[in-house]
């Protein structure tokens, strides 16, 4: 039996559904093994808490560094293919992942899982990228980062359920699932999304000119880097999560309740930017959230510093944060794509290992400074959002706001 493929001009509330989940399964490896971090550390002997946080990192490694291939890869033979190799090395990795009983076979099945994830992100970009431009793909983008917030609210509720009921290995088991059931979905109604005429050659000579055109235009290049500074923010918050809900105020199995709080509060932010980005701009937003994102996370710090910070107070300062945090990212990735739609694979790429690789780094050394206080993650929203400034205002030469430049 042959399904009709879905048209995404017409059907762009499917194609939306479709795209979010592609790329929700890099975020469901994370955030599903959230509330099992301590029971895989007992399981498998991990010397130190703070070590369980290579769990999350590892495969944010190998999420960010595939990418470089997966990028001019897609180009190359298109969006659906590409997603097919990915999503098939993510199941095996994931399968081999709940044989492992070992921490250092864990870390390389997370990496491989990692690798195979990298392709979700690429593709993902690059048929939006197809699809629309301008504020249209901001929109578009907002909207898919809506639906994509739901796993980050879901997610960590079904891994507590599944220890609750079953070994942690049953959550690779979930992954495989979820994923295969995606395979499924592209297969029967992702149009390719690449026109043939923006194929390029998968070859060395026209890899490195791809990636020469991500690099020579300073303002996507900018913003690209912008965005790597400030998810490393997020990472150091991300891999320390359980042991800050779940452990520093107690929460246990009710982790999921405040992490998913949190996600709802980034989808709530997602869904005000695909309201308004088309009246106000990428730019207009973007800008003054970032400046808003600094200034919250100055008063966090000096609170953080000052005494230690009750829950309701944590999450009072940091819910804002994370709004203005969701205004920032689907807008500046945006602003990254937008010059360079003849290569959109190869800039995901770039932007995609930029961005995962860069910020898991930057977030394993928020993330190992831990030491029982919110203080160190307030601290590193505060100086990555500042760097991130920074890298905004060279991308603008200096002048921030002008929403008048935003193509439509």
């Amino acid at each position: 039996m042959k399904f009709a493929k879905l048209n995404i001009q017409d059907n762009r509330f499917e194609f939306i559904a479709l795209a979010a989940l592609v790329m929700a399964l890099n975020a469901l490896a994370i955030d599903i093994m959230l509330p099992a971090l301590p029971e895989i550390g007992d399981a498998i002997a991990v010397a130190s808490e703070n070590h369980r946080q290579y769990v999350i990192t590892s495969f944010l490694i190998g999420f960010g560094i595939s990418q470089l291939f997966f990028g001019p890869l897609c180009d190359a033979i298109g969006r659906r293919r590409t997603f097919f190799i990915g999503v098939v090395i993510y199941i095996i990795a994931a399968l081999l992942g709940s044989m492992t009983e070992s921490f250092t076979a864990m870390i390389a099945m997370r990496i491989i899982q990692g690798v195979g994830a990298g392709a979700t992100r690429v593709v993902a970009l690059s048929m939006v990228r197809d699809s629309f431009a301008g504020r249209a793909m901001a929109e578009v983008m907002s909207l898919i980062m809506m639906v994509f917030m739901v796993m980050p609210v879901l997610a960590p509720a079904f891994g507590q359920l599944i220890i609750l009921v079953g070994p942690w290995q049953w959550i690779y088991l979930a992954m495989v699932v979820i994923a295969t059931f995606t395979l499924v979905w592209v297969a029967v109604r992702l149009p390719e999304t690449l026109k043939p005429e923006n194929r390029r050659a998968f070859r060395p000579t026209i890899i490195v000119e791809g990636f020469r055109l991500v690099f020579t235009n300073r303002s996507a290049l900018m913003y690209g880097v912008a965005n790597m500074v400030k998810i490393g923010a997020l990472f150091g918050f991300l891999t320390a999560s359980q042991q800050i809900y779940g452990e520093l105020y107690g929460l246990g199995a009710l982790f999921p309740v405040a992490f998913g709080f949190i996600a709802i509060v980034m989808a709530s932010a997602s869904f005000f930017n695909s309201r308004y980005v088309g009246r106000f701009g990428m730019r207009l937003l973007s800008h003054s959230a970032l400046i808003g994102f600094v200034g919250l996370s100055a008063i966090w710090s000096a609170f953080a510093y000052c005494d230690a910070l009750p829950l309701w107070l944590f999450i009072a300062l940091q819910a804002p944060i994370m709004f203005l945090f969701g205004l920032t990212g689907t807008n500046f990735n945006s602003l990254a794509m937008e010059p360079l739609g003849k290569v959109a694979g190869t800039a995901a790429s770039v932007f995609g290992f930029m961005q995962t690789a860069g910020g898991a780094l930057l977030g394993s050394i928020i993330g190992q400074s831990y030491n029982g206080t919110v203080l160190p993650i307030a601290l590193g929203y505060l100086v990555c959002g500042a760097i991130s400034l920074v890298f905004v205002l060279i991308a603008e030469n200096g002048t921030l706001f002008q929403a008048q430049h935003d193509p439509i």
